[in-house]
């Protein structure tokens, strides 16, 4: 019986990736996400890749009732999730603290502290009581450093750092891995959505650099998701080669 699997803020980047990933390993997958158009491409897409199910949810992750009465709703045979992947995050806006925009602060801690915690709330106890599960939470290596202007977004992922330490321990008795995900530079629509839409500041992010790729974490994210039973990555670094720290990186001058 194939394995299912629930994604997040599947409709690009990341979240993507896992999607394709895994369904091309024959899992069963459930996306999910805000961007209706987006989820259905994406569900038609992963149906090509073999002989899998595919559930497409369309909810905010940050609307506690949609995201309670969805999950609360799933069908008995798509009860059985395997593995929750907390995807859905941004950054929003890069200013120093003092001339911040507040509603930028809520999106970023809506969706990448409170949306992880109604979707884990909602999927624990399905695992729970099957006594097994992994789930994997994406966090930042600016949950682990900070840097000039990312004050709240930083704040946000090490909200998720010390959440994924907290559910390993929460959980450890019912037999649930949790593993922390903390990549670095990666070439996603991350940076354009920081800069709400300017492509040139989003290219100026990643000039001179070998960034990751949404497939490099998917490989990750599968690897970890694929060791033995008694094996539990309890979290995952993860920068390019040109990149040592949040604050430490080296940009080619050939760009």
């Amino acid at each position: 019986m194939n394995k299912t699997i629930l994604i997040t803020g599947a409709t690009a980047g990341f979240g993507k990736a896992f999607a394709i990933k895994f369904a091309k390993n024959g899992y069963n997958i459930i996306i999910t996400g805000r961007r209706k158009e987006r989820l259905d491409e994406l569900e038609k897409e992963l149906r090509t890749y073999g002989k899998i199910k595919v559930l497409a949810l369309h909810f905010d992750v940050r609307n506690k009732d949609e995201v309670e009465k969805v999950i609360g709703n799933l069908p008995d045979k798509w009860k059985s999730i395997d593995i929750l992947i907390n995807n859905a995050g941004l950054a929003v806006g890069l200013e120093h603290l003092q001339n911040g925009n507040t509603d930028d602060w809520d999106r970023m801690i809506d969706t990448n502290v409170k949306g992880l915690l109604y979707v884990t709330r909602a999927v624990a106890p399905l695992m729970i009581a099957r006594n097994k599960g992994h789930i994997f939470n994406l966090g930042s290596i600016a949950g682990k450093e900070t840097y000039e202007n990312g004050n709240v977004y930083c704040a946000s992922k090490s909200a998720v750092d010390v959440l994924s330490r907290s559910m390993r321990i929460d959980m450890l008795k019912n037999n649930i891995r949790v593993t922390l995900i903390a990549p670095g530079m990666a070439e996603t629509e991350f940076a354009l959505v920081r800069f709400k839409g300017d492509d040139q500041k989003a290219k100026n992010v990643y000039t001179g650099i070998d960034a990751l790729t949404a497939d490099d974490i998917a490989d990750a994210v599968y690897y970890c998701a694929t060791l033995p039973a008694r094996v539990c990555i309890n979290e995952l670094v993860i920068t390019p080669t040109q990149q040592a720290s949040v604050n430490h990186s080296f940009r080619r001058a050939d760009g």
